[in-house]
């Protein structure tokens, strides 16, 4: 199922297989929280930009439209018309965003929705039977994400939690994937790495899921108030427990600098809104920076937002026209920076294969970076 084939100093050079096809590692998966890329991208969208995994959310998909009217319209691919790879976060991650809205006890979480107030509660089965009934391709476990300053107690109490919840959710995604209206299967169970910035208490529950046998392993966690410096050295600390022949996703992360500092470090799957977020507000990656289009300099601009560029924006339309949709609040502007930007980390993550393929990712590395910060 995952295939390790090259690998660089810790670097892994991998491909996975799955029901909805092969996906080459290391993989950037676009975010569509409620099934959908922010910034009116289609599916025919992210066929177009190199897209080999979206992401939805199960929380979010729960809430509205509801996991039930999805599993009823067919399950997730079908309900985007979209079938490649679907990963869904398991909701943990709104424990900690939704934090004022939240109760959490050993049975799960009671929450209030964000969108109406009305009473959820969901625990490692629910976000099971919720996932189950996505058929995403792969489910992630239900977990609690502690703050990174939170104190140790707490962190050591909320990662045994965390532990005894995913125990739960391998029975019941095996109990799930044997029921007969189930639509998918054959869907895949991804564990999660916790313990804040506290490096024993990552590598004691790190040893303690990879017994588990997973279908492949998360750092949960990270990138939620540390230094970059402390997250990779929490990486570089915590991947080596993990099993080899699994992957390794670094979940919410980040920067292109991020990214690859994780491959570096082992780390084969990732995910992050910046590259959406970003693109929404004007903000362009680019092979020597990162520029915003709002910037007066922009506005007599004919060029491209980066010259040889292939995605759809840097095909046919200018900075200064690009510029312009986006002062006028038209939606196009927005598109097209998001549709610029997810192409960006798409063709990095595609880059990173064939240097790796290559035997010269530590000097495809340095070259990236030297020119992302040249053009500061």
């Amino acid at each position: 199922m995952y295939r390790i084939l090259k690998t660089e100093g810790r670097a892994k050079r991998a491909e996975m297989e799955t029901v909805h096809g092969t996906i080459q590692t290391p993989v950037f998966m676009n975010v569509g929280t409620a099934a959908a890329i922010k910034g009116a991208v289609s599916t025919e969208d992210l066929e177009g930009i190199k897209t080999q995994v979206e992401l939805s959310n199960t929380y979010h998909l729960h809430v509205r439209p509801g996991d039930e009217v999805i599993k009823k319209l067919g399950g997730l691919h079908k309900f985007m018309s979209w079938d490649k790879p679907i990963l869904t976060d398991s909701g943990g991650f709104q424990v900690f965003s939704l934090a004022s809205l939240r109760r959490i006890k050993e049975e799960g979480v009671y929450f209030n929705s964000h969108v109406d107030g009305r009473k959820i509660f969901m625990g490692p089965e629910e976000s099971m039977r919720i996932q189950s009934n996505l058929a995403s391709t792969i489910a992630m476990a239900f977990d609690e994400c502690p703050s990174s300053v939170a104190d140790r107690h707490y962190v050591e109490a909320s990662v045994a939690r965390t532990a005894r919840w995913l125990k739960r959710c391998k029975v019941e995604m095996e109990r799930l994937n044997g029921l007969e209206d189930t639509i998918n299967k054959n869907q895949l169970l991804f564990g999660i790495n916790q313990g804040a910035i506290f490096d024993d208490i990552r590598i004691s529950h790190a040893k303690q899921i990879s017994e588990m046998e997973c279908d492949g392993y998360a750092l949960g966690g990270l990138a939620v108030g540390e230094s970059h410096e402390q997250m990779y050295h929490v990486i570089e600390e915590t991947v080596p427990y993990l099993p080899q022949n699994k992957p390794t996703y670094l979940m919410g992360v980040g920067t292109p600098a991020n990214i690859l500092e994780a491959v570096e470090r082992g780390v084969d799957f990732f995910d992050c809104v910046y590259p959406t977020r970003n693109g929404r507000h004007g903000h362009l990656y680019t092979n020597r920076g990162k520029i915003n289009l709002f910037n007066a300099k922009y506005e007599l601009d004919h060029g491209p937002i980066e010259e040889g560029c292939g995605c759809p924006a840097c095909r046919r339309y200018s900075r200064a026209y690009i510029r312009h949709l986006l002062k006028a609040k038209e939606m196009l502007g927005m598109r097209l920076c998001v549709l610029h930007n997810l192409y960006f980390y798409n063709t990095m993550m595609e880059e990173i294969r064939q240097a790796l393929d290559d035997g010269c990712f530590a000097s495809y590395k340095k070259r990236k970076l030297d020119g992302m910060q040249a053009g500061r």
